[in-house]
């Protein structure tokens, strides 16, 4: 399966979705002007990679902001990693946020209450 890699700008984040070296990151700002068009691709990815998952996926988040749009987006991006759990395999969401960020603290908070997949907390 090929990687996803997306090289982040000032408004779309940066992406990596590696099967092959387990490495699943989303970093940086997402407030991209199509939120549908940017995430869409890393939609398809997840479908394909939740037929054929890795035993364990550690899922990376570090990001500075989104804006609401890209938060619906997110939010379906980890529902496809709930499915991939749902189906037996070990998965973790690693939510990092700045040390003095409680907007982004609390928005990991508020996906872990909504997903059914593990979160660990950290800053960075």
């Amino acid at each position: 399966m090929d990687k996803f890699e997306f090289a982040g700008t000032d408004d779309r984040p940066t992406v990596l979705l590696d099967k092959d070296n387990s490495k699943f990151e989303f970093s940086g700002k997402s407030l991209p002007e199509d939120v549908e068009e940017f995430y869409r691709p890393i939609i398809n990815w997840l479908e394909d990679y939740s037929e054929d998952p890795n035993q364990k996926t550690d899922i990376v988040f570090k990001m500075d902001y989104f804006n609401t749009a890209s938060s619906k987006m997110l939010l379906d991006v980890m529902g496809k990693f709930e499915d991939i759990k749902e189906n037996g395999n070990d998965v973790v969401i690693h939510w990092f946020y700045m040390e003095d960020d409680e907007d982004m603290q609390e928005a990991g908070e508020g996906y872990e209450e909504l997903v059914e997949v593990p979160f660990e907390f950290g800053t960075f």
